[in-house]
């Protein structure tokens, strides 16, 4: 049985549980290969999750999720849906049905899983762990960044050096559209502003591209990981996970974003390629598959075997419900996962 407020069924009677609404939101930003229309850039996945907290701010868990950038990121025709999620009046039509389905789905996603990566990324920043004070982190780097606004709307990361790791062709379009000055008029970072590194996770090499922008391996970093890992193979995690762990110092976090297996996510993309045919839309999720899940136990040993230790793993769900969020898509929500990971030694606790 569901609890309050939740329900096991179809937003719609077209949308079944783990259509593509929540499917994609879900899995997130890709590497950047499939560009959003004809803007030659982000990955519509990049936009859907961009529009996903568009929509939320303002109107889901106004009290802990907060991200007045998301709008500043769209544009126009992407803005479009956005209003109308915003404004509760669902479009006639097969096609605008979906679009407005799938975004106002990926609000409610995207609540509980940026709230979770924000508190963690304040805690290390701040210096403090619950009630253990430990070493301030001085740099940040998101890995795949995609349209993530956190340097220009987080006032604690105003003296922490920010590094933005993506696709070069999701990393073009990001700074396309923060050169757009009528979009984005004053609004700046809060610091310095990061700097970028483009980077194919499948076939880059991340270590010399970190090197190249600045970043200090014996500076304590707080890394970000959100949107990725399902999209990478095992190998590929892990390497990019050596690399994370051979330019961290101790006092340094590891933030993941990963996916659970789940035969709800295959049968649920399979229904959503049914609904983008019938309605004609762009399936989001076309040519990017996934292509790794992680039980908890897995991605502990994972992470464990590169000297971090797991600090928190909570599934969507969970995070949800301690934020009193819409709940539609339970099964979906239960396979996504924020992991707060640490790289400690025996002697370093406190400062």
């Amino acid at each position: 049985m569901a609890a309050d407020g939740e329900r096991d069924g179809p937003m719609i009677t077209f949308l079944p549980v783990g259509a593509p609404a929540v499917v994609a939101c879900n899995r997130g930003r890709v590497r950047g290969h499939r560009p959003m229309g004809g803007h030659g850039g982000a990955s519509r996945t990049a936009v859907l999750v961009c529009q996903g907290r568009a929509v939320a701010h303002g109107r889901i868990a106004v009290d802990r999720f907060d991200d007045p950038t998301a709008m500043m990121f769209l544009r126009a025709d992407e803005r479009g849906v956005v209003e109308w999620v915003r404004g509760g009046v669902p479009p006639r039509g097969w096609g605008a049905r979906l679009e407005f389905e799938m975004v106002r789905a990926c609000g409610e996603v995207m609540v509980p899983r940026t709230v979770a990566i924000d508190e963690a990324l304040r805690e290390a920043v701040g210096g403090a762990d619950g009630d253990r004070e430990v070493r301030r982190a001085e740099q940040l780097v998101v890995l795949g960044a995609g349209l993530d606004g956190r340097p220009w709307r987080m006032p604690e990361l105003a003296g922490v050096a920010v590094f933005e790791v993506d696709h070069p062709a999701s990393q073009r379009d990001k700074l396309d559209r923060l050169g757009d000055a009528d979009r984005l008029g004053d609004a700046g970072p809060p610091g310095t502003a990061p700097r970028f590194a483009p980077v194919d996770f499948s076939r880059d090499d991340l270590d010399a591209a970190l090197t190249s922008v600045g970043h200090r391996p014996t500076v304590p970093t707080v890394w970000i990981w959100e949107g990725v890992v399902p999209y990478l193979t095992r190998g590929q995690v892990a390497a990019t996970t050596r690399v994370v762990a051979g330019r961290s110092t101790p006092g340094s976090r590891l933030i993941v974003h990963y996916h659970a297996p789940a035969l709800s996510a295959l049968l649920g993309r399979l229904a959503g390629r049914v609904l983008t045919i019938v309605s004609r839309r762009p399936d989001p999720m076309a040519r990017e598959p996934n292509r790794s899940a992680w039980t908890p136990a897995a991605m502990r040993r994972m992470l464990a075997a590169h000297g971090f230790t797991v600090r928190r793993d909570d599934d969507l769900l969970t995070l949800a419900r301690r934020l009193a969020v819409p709940v539609r898509h339970r099964q979906s929500l239960r396979n996504g996962h924020v992991v707060v990971a640490d790289l400690l030694v025996a002697d370093f606790d406190t400062v």
